[in-house]
């Protein structure tokens, strides 16, 4: 398993609103790069670029050496909300992906597997509405991973969650990521998560969106969110993003 991702000059428009602006990035396989910037300035829309949900735009993502033209099953995706289907069971949902693709019955125990491993177990039988919103979450996460994607796109999987399962959620992503080597790429506006479960933040301009700073995490893990050296990177993050107002003109890396 690779994941090597290469976004070369995307530009990107919804109708007259100019959202990317010849956008490159690389991401080294293996590695958790969070994608953080002001609300509307295309970090969702990037992720759907990877992911093969938008197909009008300038410039290539390649994937391991092939050019993305439409979604595979060597990238999954999770959203901020579960999109758990609320007619099907924990299991049902977990392997919809795999029945549309009509490989459930030899992929079967994949199923099984997932959904222990996402620490689902014994609740293989129950409705989205009978379980909680993090386990909710956790089941959505288990479809995303069911096929055994390459890349792990999330868009804000945990900004739904009160704090505390959020927190256990980031090291239940972290572990994870540690346990099947993949490359997984996270939008939040979250600076302390994304810098908490990040190799590398990817701080986005305000649209047409470009590259303002890519920072490189180089804390221990597991981290503590409370270490001086965690606050100073919270205050480099937020200084390229000027606390939210009006970037300046930051070109540096970390």
């Amino acid at each position: 398993m690779l994941g090597n991702i290469k976004i070369n000059n995307i530009s990107k428009s919804f109708d007259d609103v100019h959202v990317l602006n010849n956008f490159s990035l690389d991401i080294e396989p293996g590695n958790f790069v969070s994608l953080i910037g002001p609300s509307g300035c295309g970090k969702s829309t990037l992720l759907r670029i990877i992911g093969g949900l938008e197909r009008s735009y300038e410039g290539t993502v390649v994937l391991d050496g092939e050019k993305i033209t439409k979604a595979g099953s060597d990238r999954g995706f999770a959203f901020q909300g579960s999109n758990l289907f609320p007619w099907l069971t924990v299991k049902g949902n977990v392997a919809f992906g795999l029945k549309a693709r009509k490989i459930y019955k030899e992929k079967k125990q994949d199923v099984t597997d997932i959904i222990n491993l996402v620490g689902l177990k014994g609740f293989e039988n129950s409705y989205p509405h009978q379980i909680s919103g993090g386990m909710q979450q956790r089941a959505s996460l288990a479809r995303s991973l069911v096929g055994h994607p390459k890349v792990l796109l999330l868009d804000e999987p945990l900004g739904a969650l009160d704090a505390f399962t959020r927190m256990n959620l980031q090291d239940e992503i972290l572990r994870i990521k540690n346990e099947n080597n993949m490359t997984m790429l996270m939008v939040t506006h979250d600076v302390d998560e994304a810098i908490y479960m990040s190799d590398k933040v990817v701080v986005m301009s305000a649209r047409p969106s470009r590259v303002e700073a890519v920072i490189d995490i180089n804390l221990p893990r597991p981290r503590v969110r409370v270490q001086d050296a965690f606050t100073l990177y919270r205050n480099k993050i937020l200084d390229v993003l000027n606390y939210g107002g009006k970037l300046h003109e930051a070109e540096y890396n970390i």
